[in-house]
């Protein structure tokens, strides 16, 4: 179906995390009208760590943030790959950061996403729209005959910060709750998302949860003492970890491996012994702050379809993957960028209704074909083998990342372009070559030929 930018009924977007944020940011720019709610009082403004591919700083450029990003983060100095050992007998390989040359635009860089999500809000918030926070999706229905035909809707609760309320004689006053219509809901409200229960159920998330236990922590040691990197994997059977710095500060996260089915006050207990063991020098508890500690189980999951009817499904809310090489993250980013062609060429009249339904087919042959094996790959290459000598033998990773290494070396340290990148298939994918005419200036509708 096609229309113009003038129709009323919005794009109703559900959760602000930096996918649904990202989302709205591009869309208004574009003048598609957008709703967007969270359950939440505030953006989370816990330091959790990102870094975003090159990839993501293209969709970041289409936002007009990336200037914004690149001031505000920094560019990593690159990756590597390490033995438990003394510091200056550890690194196993190391790759800088291919792209981070002082010329080329859209170079990884490091921000945590509670930054992030700061600079969308100001500019959405620029554009004229704000996050209706503190709203809760209870139910999601549509199309019908009231509504009409291009058209679902939500039904949320309004949770202020005494919701359920007592009014001045005690009496409780009922939860608020209000009926949202648009064209297409959006669900970008993450791994738990009440968009994704409400379509399929609440237990239904085709995919599997690790047995591994992870644990992320976010610390503040001087690493650079010991000649770290910006990022390195630790491969390690039984101790294996990565420490990245996510702030100019010195914040670091550091996620390790621990050994399965211990509570969250055992798993407490054990940090400080695991700190010992794995960081250099061998600290005590008494030699870094630790401002975080957060165990959790991971998932390699994806739904069998993203899109259902006017109901669209982005990023955690679609499929998730376990953390190592920030897989989900660029692919979540890669999601609504997609989607956003898609949502521009309706809207605008260039493409019809039907493109959701190559972009559902495209992300998932992504998620299934690149994302998923990669990051799967990433983890279990960390602990699988009986040590890190035995991984530079069968790895085939490593192996490729060892004679990258070799050729940089031989070229200086660098690489001469992008192309010789030694990294993972792309992640984004040109939704507009499905349009079905061009804009009236030649784009393809969204700024770029």
């Amino acid at each position: 179906m096609s229309s113009n930018a003038s129709d009323p009924l919005p794009v109703i977007i559900v959760g602000a995390g930096p996918s649904g944020l990202l989302l709205a940011l591009l869309l208004a720019r574009s003048g598609i009208p957008i709703e967007i709610l969270d359950q939440a009082e505030t953006l989370n403004p816990q330091p959790r760590a990102s870094h975003y591919t090159a990839e993501s700083c293209i969709e970041f450029d289409r936002a007009g943030i990336l200037d914004e990003v690149n001031a505000a983060g920094f560019f990593p100095d690159g990756v590597s790959w390490r033995r438990l050992d003394e510091p200056e007998k550890s690194r196993l390989i190391k790759i800088n950061n291919p792209s981070a040359s002082a010329t080329s635009r859209h170079r990884m860089v490091c921000l945590p996403l509670h930054r992030l999500g700061e600079i969308l809000e100001r500019h959405l918030n620029e554009k004229g729209v704000k996050v209706r926070y503190g709203h809760r999706v209870v139910e999601i229905g549509g199309p019908d005959e009231r509504d009409g035909d291009a058209a679902a809707w939500v039904v949320v609760e309004k949770q202020g910060p005494r919701q359920p309320a007592e009014d001045e004689d005690g009496k409780t006053v009922p939860v608020v709750r209000e009926k949202l219509v648009g064209r297409y809901v959006v669900g970008c409200d993450g791994a738990g998302s009440t968009i994704r229960k409400k379509l399929y159920g609440e237990d239904v998330f085709p995919g599997y949860t690790w047995d591994e236990q992870i644990v992320a922590t976010n610390v503040y040691y001087d690493f650079g003492r010991w000649g770290y990197d910006d990022s390195q994997f630790f491969v390690d059977p039984e101790h294996w970890h990565m420490v990245a710095k996510i702030q100019e500060d010195g914040l670091h996260r550091v996620t390790y491996g621990e050994i399965g089915g211990l509570n969250y006050q055992q798993l407490r207990e054990r940090q400080p012994e695991k700190f010992r063991t794995m960081l250099p020098g061998n600290p005590g508890p008494d030699e870094y702050k630790l401002v975080n500690f957060s165990p959790y189980k991971v998932h390699q999951r994806c739904v069998d379809a993203m899109r259902k009817g006017r109901y669209l499904l982005a990023a955690d809310a679609a499929h998730l993957c376990n953390p190592f090489g920030e897989m989900g993250l660029t692919g979540g980013i890669a999601d609504v960028g997609g989607l956003y062609d898609c949502l521009v060429g309706i809207y605008k009249g260039q493409a019809e209704d039907s493109i959701l339904d190559k972009w559902d087919q495209v992300r998932r042959e992504i998620w299934h074909t690149v994302i998923n094996p990669i990051s799967t790959e990433n983890l279990k290459r960390l602990y699988q083998y009986s040590g890190p000598d035995e991984a530079l033998e069968k790895d085939p990773f490593l192996a490729m990342m060892k004679k990258a290494e070799a050729r940089k070396a031989q070229r200086n340290g660098n690489f001469p372009d992008e192309e010789e990148n030694p990294g993972f298939p792309p992640l984004r994918y040109d939704m507009t070559q499905h349009y079905h005419r061009k804009a009236e200036d030649g784009t393809n509708g969204t700024g770029s030929r």
